[in-house]
């Protein structure tokens, strides 16, 4: 997410023999009442005390695949001419004695409920919210808002969320659990046993040595408090000449320089910390926001004119990508020049073409806050969840639990209706399973 005040936005490396593990909620700050700047938390941060009216769970009948709502049309079947398909990289689809096995054995609503990351309060625990992601069978956990409780508090809190865990075939299925810790203004968790972690500004400062080492630290302490998935780093390069007007990013330091190789290399170098520690990373937001003006947690119809399928730019993502980045989070604004008609999110070209065909990411594509980002307002929750599984994502990020409902309900719809579209379902239930082995959260004996 990018950022907001007081929650985050969700919102996102170079070096060949680093090894990723993991990908900001794009989540990021957001403005302060007011319009002053403040401490952001993220879109995931949303006031935690908050509940919506219930989404309604209907959706308009669009033709195909297409995503579909206010502003959007079908997207070019054409892939941009600059694209060049270069050999998948990143984790491999799990053999099918183990992933295949799980998938089986699970209900269609579990199938559906392995598509989302629904948020929760880091603390105290929510038992509400917790009751309505485990009724919908929700996979993935994400830790929202600010904790200052420290290791053990947050680590009691998150066995209680694991407890809720789904079983399938006589074994357990293991969540993600999640949180935005990029350091500086967005830093879920804090407190006893947690370090102070600085801007990426400051981070990007560092030689990329002292940045794996600390971050391999940092990494460890979330390992302790029972977290496995960071919703970072952030790839995204903010040109010196914008800096702090860009209000998602350079508004508060989340990015590790100005230039493609500096972004690139630190982005990595956090990344290999984190998966020395053993903990899962996300590149994003991908295709950047670095150029944008707008935060997509508080702004409408944030746009891109400058980006392109082969901007350098692109460069933390591609060279993270190689790395072997598990997760890539995918942002809420459009890019004229890649795709005029559909946010990122919603987009085939973004997510279909350069994500997977130009960049050749094969690991699991996680949206940006979907649940309360001003960015997709113009969308019903139901069109929001169907329009990215629609476009090629595969997990959907919402920081809200009370949407998660009707989100499913439509997914459900959809699958019974579209076998084009419930393959595409299944496929992201598979990546995120195959994720889940990777990370240890599977008993694949």
């Amino acid at each position: 997410m990018t950022i907001r005040t007081p929650r985050l936005g969700i919102r996102r490396a170079a070096a060949p023999l680093v090894t990723l593990m993991l990908a900001t909620c794009a989540c990021g700050p957001s403005a302060a009442p007011g319009g002053a700047a403040g401490p952001a938390s993220s879109a995931a941060d949303r006031d935690a005390g908050t509940s919506a009216a219930a989404a309604p769970t209907s959706l308009p009948s669009p033709a195909g695949n297409a995503p579909t709502g206010p502003g959007t049309s079908a997207a070019s079947t054409t892939p941009p001419a600059a694209l060049t398909a270069v050999p998948p990289r990143g984790p491999a689809l799990a053999p099918a004695s183990c992933v295949d096995r799980y998938f089986s054995a699970m209900t269609p609503a579990q199938r559906v409920g392995q598509l989302f990351m629904g948020g929760i309060p880091a603390a105290p625990l929510d038992q509400d919210r917790l009751r309505t992601l485990r009724n919908n069978h929700v996979g993935s956990i994400m830790l929202t808002g600010r904790s200052s409780a420290g290791i053990q508090a947050t680590r009691a809190l998150v066995g209680s969320v694991r407890g809720q865990e789904d079983q399938a075939g006589g074994k357990k299925v293991g969540m993600f659990v999640a949180t935005d810790q990029e350091g500086g203004q967005v830093q879920v968790l804090s407190g006893p046993g947690f370090s102070a972690i600085p801007s990426g500004l400051t981070q990007g400062s560092w030689s990329t040595t002292t940045l794996r080492g600390r971050a391999a630290d940092w990494a460890g302490q979330l390992k302790s408090a029972g977290v496995d998935l960071d919703l970072a780093p952030v790839a995204d390069v903010v040109p010196a000449s914008l800096g702090t007007r860009n209000a998602p990013i350079g508004r508060y330091s989340r990015e590790y320089g100005h230039t493609p190789d500096a972004v690139s290399s630190h982005s990595a170098a956090f990344a290999s910390g984190f998966a020395q520690s053993g903990v899962k990373t996300t590149l994003k937001h991908f295709p950047g926001l670095g150029q944008v003006l707008g935060n997509t947690d508080t702004t409408a119809n944030v746009t891109d004119a400058v980006t392109t399928a082969t901007s350098a730019s692109l460069t933390p993502f591609r060279d993270g990508i190689r790395a072997g980045s598990p997760f890539v989070m995918v942002s809420l604004a459009t890019y004229t020049k890649i795709d005029s008609k559909h946010v990122a999110a919603f987009s085939p070209t973004v997510i279909g073409q350069l994500l997977r065909g130009g960049l050749g990411f094969q690991g699991v594509v996680i949206s940006d806050d979907l649940g309360d980002a001003v960015a997709v307002r113009s969308f019903t929750p139901a069109q929001r969840a169907v329009n990215f599984i629609a476009a090629g994502g595969n997990m959907i990020l919402t920081v809200r639990s009370d949407v998660v409902p009707a989100m499913a309900q439509a997914i459900t719809a959809r699958m019974q209706q579209d076998a084009a579209f419930r393959a595409k379902a299944d496929d992201s239930v598979r990546r995120i399973l195959t994720a889940k082995r990777d990370a240890g959260l599977l008993t694949c004996g």
